[in-house]
């Protein structure tokens, strides 16, 4: 499925030259001439990212985001910009967006921007769909050999053992079961666990304390014990009760 794109700049060569870019690239892209038009764009369409110019006429970039993040809140934000301030950046940085570029932007960044942004937009999707449909989910697992794993209590039993998990144990290990045998990456289950997004480099470190505190709990349980599998360079995945 094409991701929808709105490309948001009072010049028409900037406008026309990323949209441009972006429709060679595959995705479907609109275009606005201002941030009054942006906003009604969004307030009508579904759009996962948009690209929006900061020094505008009437509404300006940081006025569009505040706007976009109260109507389509799950849309991701690149703000671009030729006046580059410090001050700028940590507005932009407090209303969440997903990157910051500096005018000329090459074509090479803004579609390595543009595929993150897209890819967190995805992640973040994911975890909305995921939290919306906890109350139908399954939120106690009976094992083979008797063990509880009740996840709403963050608890697990067996026999007369009980072990509990904190709220990142808990939903961590959620996500793994209710997705038995999926890989999922590291960069996914820090934003699905701890709620944002972070490098390729640096998620693995984030993960690996609290994926080995989960383990030594699940590993006083047979049938729980090693079902947390490490996949190489990817992320880690739940194999099932044994």
């Amino acid at each position: 499925m094409k991701s929808n794109i709105l490309v948001v700049d009072d010049e028409p060569v900037a406008r026309q030259s990323l949209t441009d870019i972006l429709k060679l690239e595959g995705y479907t892209v609109a275009s606005a001439p201002n941030g009054q038009a942006a906003v009604e764009f969004v307030r009508t369409h579904n759009v996962d990212l948009m690209i929006v110019d900061l020094k505008m006429p009437g509404m300006d970039g940081l006025e569009v985001v505040q706007v976009v993040n109260q109507v389509s809140p799950e849309t991701e934000v690149i703000l671009l910009t030729a006046y580059g301030s410090t001050e700028t950046a940590i507005q932009a940085l407090r209303l969440r967006i997903h990157d910051y570029l500096l005018k000329p932007a090459s074509p090479a960044q803004i579609l390595s921007t543009v595929k993150k942004g897209l890819s967190r937009r995805s992640s973040k999707s994911r975890l909305n769909h995921m939290s919306s449909v906890d109350d139908g989910g399954q939120e106690v697992y009976s094992l083979k050999d008797g063990t509880t794993v009740d996840l709403s209590r963050r608890q697990i039993k067996f026999k007369s053992k009980i072990e509990h998990l904190t709220p990142a144990e808990g939903r961590l290990l959620k996500i793994l079961m209710e997705n038995k045998g999926k890989v999922f990456s590291h960069r996914e289950l820090v934003l699905l666990v701890q709620g944002y997004d972070t490098s390729q480099q640096e998620a693995p470190e984030i993960l690996r304390p609290l994926v080995s505190r989960l383990r030594h709990k699940l590993d006083q349980f047979p049938s729980l014990s090693e079902q947390v599998v490490s996949v190489r360079g990817t992320g880690y995945l739940y194999e099932g009760d044994k």
